[in-house]
């Protein structure tokens, strides 16, 4: 083993690609979705237990709070649907090399940030 090459533990400095930037985004917009899943459908039991649970919350989805929830698992979706296309887009063998990994990456950071906006101007 050589023992004179050098290690970098400082992640900040690390330069990471920006495939690996979609595919790192990708696992953790699937994490948020799971959570995000979790809380939804806890929603949807408490307005089906009564008319009144149901306007309760329907109030209380007028907090900021809970719109930036709905929101954030709209994003996580929205991203996590266009990094899946991407990814399917590459097994079909379109966009396998270097450059077309990188430009496929660029277009679905960009298609997923208009429908996060998108989004963001449906919840609120």
């Amino acid at each position: 083993m050589n023992k004179n090459r050098p290690v970098n533990l400082d992640i900040s400095t690390i330069k990471l690609p920006i495939t690996a930037y979609i595919s790192i985004l990708h696992r953790v917009s699937g994490v948020i979705l799971f959570a995000g899943v979790a809380i939804l459908l806890c929603m949807l039991d408490s307005s089906l237990e009564s008319p009144e649970s149901f306007a309760a919350l329907k109030e209380g989805l007028q907090n900021p709070v809970y719109q930036f929830l709905i929101w954030g698992t709209l994003a996580a979706l929205a991203f996590h649907l266009v990094a899946g296309v991407r990814h399917l887009i590459m097994d079909m063998g379109i966009g396998e090399t270097l450059q077309g990994g990188q430009d496929g990456a660029k277009v679905a950071f960009v298609v997923a940030g208009i429908l996060i906006i998108l989004a963001g101007v449906w919840v609120w």
